[in-house]
């Protein structure tokens, strides 16, 4: 082969090269910019709710459902039978705490509270308070993976934190089609993703723990609808946790009469 051959066909290797680069790199950009998806929710079960408490938190472990309630001299930590949503444990915060987001962690819960500064640590099998972690800024939302503690403060950012100590480790910026999600509250921790709840708002938001993408939306507003809820403009939606033995969320709002048992499907196109 000519000299002149071989360097026509080493032009048009390096072009085949930079055209199956771009393909690539194409596929991954839309891969990325897929959309959205659209879930609704499937009642499975309704139980009675204390329509006095102030939801603030969700935990499911061992058949029972952890809860932690807010405002100011009615706050609290509770232990409720996730079969018939009866309490049958509770733990009055002290009246200069606003109870917040709730994780479980071993075998203690982390409650937060709203803007004390302060993540009361619990024994789970008696609500004796063990340890007060302290943080700056405002307390929302609270889950744990197994590995670490995601905290939301209503912003659009994500603090994840040692699950140990409470020291701030990293930060995760959430986005919905590219925008900054802001409002985000009560949270779930579920495999590669973090359920939020967004404060005021009919929706739950799926979002990928690894790059803060929402990738899934979740009406809630035909639970809402059967809330039984009352006036109260602050009576939102707010609590969410799985139970990953049976694959089913347990939701509620604030001041609500009712849990939900519940599973997301696919809205009708």
């Amino acid at each position: 082969m000519t000299d002149g051959r071989l360097i026509v066909h080493w032009l048009m290797g390096i072009g085949l090269l930079m055209l199956s680069s771009h393909v690539s790199s194409e596929s991954l950009s839309q891969g990325a910019a897929s959309p959205v998806k659209q879930l609704s929710i499937k009642i499975l079960a309704t139980l009675p709710h204390d329509n006095r408490a102030f939801t603030q938190g969700l935990v499911f472990d061992g058949g029972y459902l952890y809860e932690s309630t807010g405002l100011y001299g009615r706050s609290s930590l509770r232990k409720i039978a996730a079969d018939n949503g009866e309490t049958v444990a509770q733990y009055q915060l002290d009246r200069r705490f606003f109870g917040e987001g709730l994780a479980k962690v071993g075998q203690q819960l982390i409650q937060l509270t709203w803007q004390e500064g302060r993540a009361l640590v619990f024994n789970i099998s008696d609500f004796t308070v063990q340890q007060i972690f302290h943080y700056q800024g405002e307390g929302w939302g609270l889950c744990f993976d197994d590995e670490q503690l995601w905290m939301s403060d209503g912003s659009s950012q994500l603090q994840i934190r040692d699950a140990h100590d409470f020291s701030l480790q990293d930060h995760l910026k959430v986005t919905l089609n590219g925008q900054p999600l802001e409002q985000l509250n009560e949270l779930a921790c579920v495999g590669a993703h973090i359920y939020a709840n967004l404060w005021h708002d009919h929706r739950i938001v799926r979002i990928n723990k690894r790059t803060g993408r929402v990738d899934a939306e979740i009406d809630a507003s035909a639970v809402i609808a059967a809330s039984g809820r009352g006036s109260d403009p602050e009576a939102v939606l707010n609590g969410i946790t799985y139970d990953a033995h049976e694959q089913v969320f347990y939701i509620t709002g604030k001041l609500w009469p009712k849990i939900f048992k519940v599973r997301w499907q696919q809205n009708e196109p």
